[in-house]
């Protein structure tokens, strides 16, 4: 499979490599967009406020059902409007087990070749002092 089907570019988090800049492509590059989005708050880019998703307001909220619902709905719009590579199949967003964070498993499907992959992002919750 051509990885350029996905798309090439920059590897987040920047690094550099003997050549320069390291470069990714193909299902790590889709994985890297996807956390991208995630970690992008509305208003972050200047050249683009609407980027990103809202996950960052849950940062001082409680570890209850409520924040994982609203997590799981932010998660979805941020993806399904940024990244028009994937279908989303499942949002599943769980406690930690310790209450300090919570646990975002995203399952989807590349529309390009029909592999399915997950991401998994661990989203902390910070206590108010």
């Amino acid at each position: 499979m051509d990885p350029d089907i996905h798309g090439r570019g920059i590897a987040f988090p920047m690094r550099l490599g003997t050549a320069g800049l390291n470069e990714s492509a193909g299902l790590r590059k889709i994985q890297e967009s996807i956390r991208i989005i995630l970690e992008t708050q509305y208003g972050e880019r200047v050249m683009r406020p609407d980027f990103g998703c809202n996950l960052k307001r849950l940062l001082f909220a409680p570890n209850n059902e409520a924040t994982a619902s609203l997590a799981r709905y932010y998660v979805e719009e941020g993806l399904t409007r940024w990244e028009p590579r994937i279908d989303i199949l499942d949002v599943t967003v769980t406690n930690d087990g310790v209450g300090a964070a919570l646990r975002i498993d995203i399952s989807y499907r590349v529309r390009a070749t029909g592999a399915a992959d997950q991401v998994v992002h661990p989203f902390p919750l910070e206590r108010s002092p």
